[in-house]
């Protein structure tokens, strides 16, 4: 008793508890009741066991959604991984334009949603920037929005938003590996590539794990740029798991809403605990 009355007289406690109450509030009770709300009617409120976990899983729209969610996944997180990481290399070894180049990468990060939303129907609507450009080639034009380049563009306009983020994570983790090993190898005549699968590589996977979780993530929250640009129902190749969502809460099915997000979260957390278990393996 004595041990627990002196721990709470710890004022860190004290200044945890505001932030704590707020996850709270604000996270932990609302997740509850939308578990608990995922196994009654939306409207009478009628214990319905798992029927409403049958009726999401057995959806089409779900399950359209879940396969393109998990194929941007698939594209996006290595393709950014990979990118991120050579950048990151190449800007810490050109320290003389590092900061430069970080400001660069970063911008589109303070870029609001509307200015790139104003960019992509420059560039992608039917009358264009680029259907402007292939019409004066002679080439013909393109629906970009309502053909399978919609998904390229998602994917090159995530990458786009999100490799500066990455690429600071990475460089972190890079400032952490002592100078005096990379001196040492030099010394022994080492190559740059040597370098990097041997030294450089091995002491970034501590931070593998927390950039590719984060990369996961962020994959869930491309949702805005599309919306605003596609509408509610996007060419099938870029319909994901929020315009599905958005669908159901506009049509006020919060049996089907809460359901789905109970799998989505499990579904979080099995692959997050995968990508731990993996990292642990490497380790």
């Amino acid at each position: 008793m004595r041990m627990r009355v002196r721990t709470w007289k710890n004022p860190a406690w004290w200044f945890l508890l505001p932030s704590f109450t707020g996850v709270c509030i604000f996270y932990f009770i609302p997740y509850i009741d939308v578990f608990r709300r995922a196994f009654f009617s939306a409207a009478g409120g009628e214990f319905q066991g798992l029927d409403n976990f049958k009726t999401v899983l057995t959806n089409p729209a779900f399950q359209l959604a879940v396969k393109n969610t998990g194929l941007f996944m698939l594209v996006c997180i290595p393709l950014l991984l990979f990118l991120s990481l050579v950048i990151a290399v190449w800007i810490y070894r050109h320290s003389k334009i590092g900061n430069f180049l970080k400001t660069g990468f970063l911008l589109p990060m303070a870029i609001p949603v509307a200015a790139v939303v104003l960019l992509w129907r420059i560039l992608f609507d039917d009358q264009g920037l680029l259907n402007g450009v292939l019409d004066r080639w002679g080439t013909g034009t393109c629906e970009w929005m309502d053909t399978r380049w919609a998904f390229v563009i998602l994917v090159v306009s995530y990458i786009w938003k999100n490799l500066g983020y990455h690429i600071v994570l990475w460089l972190a983790g890079l400032s952490m590996i002592p100078d005096q090993i990379y001196e040492a190898a030099q010394m022994d005549g080492a190559s740059d590539r040597v370098i990097f699968f041997r030294i450089t590589l091995p002491n970034l996977l501590p931070m593998l794990f927390i950039i590719a979780v984060l990369a996961l993530l962020n994959s869930f929250k491309v949702f805005r740029e599309v919306y605003l640009v596609a509408g509610n129902y996007p060419n099938e190749s870029i319909y994901m798991i929020q315009h599905l969502f958005n669908n159901w809460f506009r049509d006020l099915a919060l049996d089907k809403m809460t359901a789905g997000a109970v799998l989505l979260s499990i579904l979080l957390i099995l692959l997050i605990f995968l990508l731990q278990k993996a990292w642990e393996d490497r380790a």
